[in-house]
């Protein structure tokens, strides 16, 4: 009774959604979308009576084996939730190997074994049984290209829909959402009768957002025409703790949540309230690998190597990273400039993506600067590790970075790391270890050319010094932890 009663307040909180954006959408789309909602709650019922399953599989014993269905419409991004996902399954696989495994993806220009060869190219991760791919067509309604205003709020309502899609192909005994589209959690557990558990990378919203629109400061979600004018930033103001009320009745929809760090535990327990199911699990960071780097005391190769890892989204604020290496080269705050390069190497999963990639070569045509720049797209693990093991400094400049695997793994090839002071890599990353320090902090474009000079001053010896305690502190992020860590987290799911 208890489920029917929150499977209906969903629905309503639905319906009101979709109302308050049919304000401003044509009307036409409005009624087609609201139309589709009705479908949608209609068809709910009739899966609800039947509950039977799309994708019907039996062992060898003739009994029904357990369906355990991961949401990840960007299952090829290759970015670090995408390694989660992976070693998430990986770890399942051991401890459940008779189950059978589904991803849901969007990845449809590929197939399912040119799925898992990039998951080995990019992360050295093999998964020990087959997995099924469910193939959605409709990943265009989660894209936020496609809701210019109200982003957030576009996007969450497209991730029903995406759900429903994903839904009606297959019904999963248990459904985890590992990319954040919080809004399918009720989809699965009230219509499809699912256990449902979520992996939590980065809130939707947070309180950090409110506060951005709040002090009318200008970011990648608060454009300067908003900022500028009071009554603009009093509605989105609105809006923005509307959808954190309905982001946090979504959420507690879930029977186990898993946040990726501090800095996101304390935003979903102050969203969702859901303290009594939640953990921190850590990402899991194939550490060892990198670990097997050697450390040299001195360079083996001249000058100085700045590499940056990460996904090319708005986000991660790749602008400020060459903004900052063109300010180190013009104020000549290094000796011999013309020895430094940096290497940004990241994914690109779209078009938008590849569009600000040659944003990024642009400006640093602009700034002077694009000799001393380059871009790898997509590269294989092996070259990645070997652009870390010749670099001096790893970057990182995301404002509240909700955990950050590129910077571990800088920190275990030996680099010294300098990311944003914020978020994760301030809370659990970039952390002294017994006493010692493990990386440096920045914030502001002086900031960062500062402390690049800064690090580049010292000598081999301290740097060294810095490296080893690096190293020595990032054991607790590695493959195993993780491992240990989820399957003790979701074993709720599985009772």
């Amino acid at each position: 009774m208890m489920g029917f009663i929150r499977g209906f307040c969903f629905c309503f909180f639905l319906i009101f959604l979709l109302f308050f954006y049919s304000l401003f959408l044509p009307g036409l789309i409005v009624c087609g979308t609201l139309c589709v909602c009705l479908v949608i709650v209609l068809w709910g019922i009739r899966l609800l009576l039947q509950r039977k399953k799309k994708l019907v599989s039996t062992s060898k014993n003739g009994k029904n084996q357990m369906v355990i269905a991961f949401f990840h419409p960007y299952c090829n991004a290759g970015g670090g939730g995408e390694r989660v996902l992976w070693c998430a399954l990986r770890a399942l696989q051991k401890k459940y190997p008779e189950a059978v495994y589904v991803v849901y993806t969007g990845d449809v220009n590929v197939n399912g074994q040119q799925i898992l060869e990039g998951a080995f190219r990019r992360f050295n991760i093999r998964l020990i049984h087959p997995v099924q791919f469910v193939f959605l067509r409709k990943r265009y309604l989660v894209e936020d290209s496609l809701y210019p205003h109200f982003t957030l709020l576009g996007q969450s309502l497209g991730s029903i829909f995406l759900g429903w899609e994903a839904l009606m192909q297959c019904v999963p005994d248990v459904y985890i959402d590992s990319m954040g589209y919080t809004f399918t959690l009720p989809l699965f557990k009230y219509i499809g009768g699912c256990q449902v558990g979520s992996y939590v990378h980065y809130p939707t919203i947070s309180t950090d957002m409110l506060s951005v629109v709040k002090n009318q400061n200008i970011g990648f979600n608060n454009a300067a025409i908003i900022t500028r004018n009071p009554f603009l930033s009093k509605v989105k103001l609105i809006y923005y703790y509307l959808f954190a009320f309905i982001y946090g009745l979504v959420g507690s929809c879930s029977d186990v949540v898993m946040v990726n760090s501090s800095w996101t535990l304390n935003h979903i327990l102050s969203l969702w309230k859901v303290g009594n199911c939640t953990n921190i699990v850590y990402p899991p960071c194939d550490v060892q690998t990198f670990l097997d780097i050697p450390l040299h005391e001195k360079k083996m190769t001249p000058g100085h190597l700045l590499v940056s890892v990460g996904q090319f989204r708005p986000e991660k604020n790749h602008p400020l990273q060459i903004r900052a290496f063109a300010k180190l080269l013009n104020k000549k705050m290094v000796e011999s400039p013309s020895s430094l390069k940096l290497v940004l190497i990241g994914g690109c999963r779209n078009k938008d993506d590849e569009l600000r990639v040659n944003q990024l070569r642009r400006l640093s045509e602009d700034l002077g600067v694009q000799e001393y720049v380059e871009f790898k797209i997509n590269i294989p693990f092996d070259e990645l590790k070997n652009y870390l093991s010749e670099a001096t400094i790893g970057l990182h400049t995301m404002w509240n970075e909700h955990f950050g695997i590129g910077v571990v793994e800088c920190m275990a090839a030996g680099t010294i790391i300098l990311a944003h002071n914020s978020g994760g890599p301030k809370l659990d990353i970039v952390v002294p270890h017994e006493g010692d320090i493990t990386g440096f902090l920045a914030e502001s474009e002086e900031d960062y050319a500062e402390t690049i000079a800064h690090i580049l001053s010292m000598s081999a010896e301290k740097r060294l010094q810095i490296r080893k305690s690096a190293r020595a502190s990032v054991s607790r992020f590695s493959d195993q932890e993780f491992e240990v860590t989820f399957l003790s987290s979701v074993e709720k799911l599985f009772k």
